[in-house]
């Protein structure tokens, strides 16, 4: 099932609404409650409005249905919503475990990441940290169907195969082969100068571009402006999306 990317925000959001009022985790995880919910507006706590688009798309792919006013997840949309939370704190615990990425750097990176995340990607992830209970904030990630979510030990081998897919999946600009586009997932530098040129440029998770020439320098194309810039800086921009 295909869903656009502001739907699946919104799907989070209920997921969260629940746990921030006190929803027992093993209620939520097996989804064996009846979820009543205020009227929709209230899940985002005064942030504003949520998407309508949004809001009919989950309607119209059957994951929410309206009651009294009120708004109910079906049985569809709580397996979807527990997906998106799931993909999200994988990505969170994958980019700060791994990567070592903290703050507002790691949750830019991981809203960008969990949207490629898929498949055979998300459960050689969950292998890689030992499918993970619980994300760097402390919070549950919803289980895992691969290996029945047992951890395997400390001389498996299987982990392994994360980096096959990583590689195929999330690489360095300058990895990246001339004529290719992508979308940037996250940017790590230890050089501050470095992390501000990059800012300076515009250059943020979730901007797409494509790559124009690889040698002697590497350019790209952010709509209309091309830039470019040496290989240590290229380095330290990760893309995926790769076609």
């Amino acid at each position: 099932m295909k869903i656009s990317e502001p739907a699946e925000e919104l799907l989070g959001k209920i997921w969260e609404f629940l746990e921030d009022n006190n929803m027992e985790y093993s209620d939520l995880n097996q989804g064996n409650l009846e979820l009543l919910y205020p009227e929709i507006e209230l899940f985002l706590n005064g942030e504003g409005l949520p998407d309508k688009k949004a809001v009919e798309e989950l309607k119209n792919l059957k994951l929410i249905e309206f009651q009294d006013k009120k708004v109910k997840l079906t049985p569809r949309g709580w397996e979807e919503s527990k997906n998106v939370i799931r993909r999200h704190r994988l990505a969170e615990k994958l980019l700060h475990d791994v990567l070592g990425l903290t703050g507002e750097d790691m949750e830019t990176a991981a809203c960008n990441f969990e949207h490629i995340m898929e498949g055979k990607m998300e459960e050689s992830i969950c292998t890689l940290l030992s499918h993970p209970q619980t994300c760097p904030h402390g919070k549950n990630i919803p289980a895992c169907n691969c290996q029945n979510g047992k951890s395997h030990g400390t001389s498996c081998k299987c982990g392994e195969s994360v980096k096959k897919v990583l590689e195929k999946s999330v690489l360095p600009l300058n990895e990246v082969k001339k004529g290719k586009s992508g979308q940037i997932v996250y940017i790590q530098s230890k050089k501050r100068e470095n992390l501000n040129k990059i800012l300076a440029m515009g250059v943020l998770p979730g901007r797409k571009l494509k790559i124009i020439q690889t040698y002697p320098s590497y350019v790209f194309q952010m709509e209309h402006t091309q830039m470019a810039i040496d290989r240590e800086i290229a380095r330290s921009i990760y893309v995926g999306n790769l076609e």
